[in-house]
């Protein structure tokens, strides 16, 4: 019983170190986009999604059939190659665990987490009374509710592509002559 803890630490420092590796590689990609203006076009890309997946949510039963999966389909696919370009060039540090971010990205993440948090919140309400009011099945509900919920959780990911400064390029030639 005693072997089980130190088998478990053991487990969870090798996957850290996965974890720790795979983002340097990924750290090394794109970097011609590591700047705020890239990052910044791709947050409108992604806030133009994220509405798109709203009115989409909002066409959800209504005629013509056509509009709600142009809108969806849209949002989705556009959106997700916006979300993951800017976790990409953000390094992940909305999701990253503690270990793999040093204090000034630590104190970035819970900014960012605490505000997506606080955003999330209001868009279930809307989602909430959207359900409640507007919404005649519960599937036209569940649709907007999913369109919102999509939506809170690229907000930490929008306000880092949005506020971080640009990378500094010596730490990132340094970063490819180690590699």
């Amino acid at each position: 019983m005693t072997e089980q803890p130190g088998r478990l630490a053991a487990y969870w420092e090798r996957q850290l170190d996965k974890l720790e590796e795979a983002e340097r590689k990924r750290s090394r990609k794109l970097p011609g986009w590591r700047t705020r203006k890239h990052r910044r076009a791709l947050v409108v890309v992604l806030v133009a999604a994220d509405l798109a997946l709203v009115a989409g949510a909002t066409q959800f039963r209504a005629d013509p059939r056509w509009v709600f999966p142009a809108f969806w389909l849209t949002g989705l696919f556009v959106g997700g190659f916006a979300f993951i370009t800017l976790r990409v060039l953000t390094g992940r540090m909305s999701g990253s665990f503690s270990r793999l971010l040093d204090e000034r990205e630590r104190e970035w993440r819970h900014r960012v987490t605490y505000i997506g948090y606080q955003a999330l919140s209001y868009l279930m309400l809307i989602a909430m009374f959207y359900g409640l009011i507007v919404a005649d099945t519960a599937a036209a509900g569940a649709m907007m509710l999913s369109a919102l919920l999509v939506t809170g959780t690229t907000i930490p990911a929008i306000v880092l592509g949005w506020s971080l400064p640009d990378d500094d390029p010596e730490d990132f030639e340094e970063g490819m002559g180690n590699a």
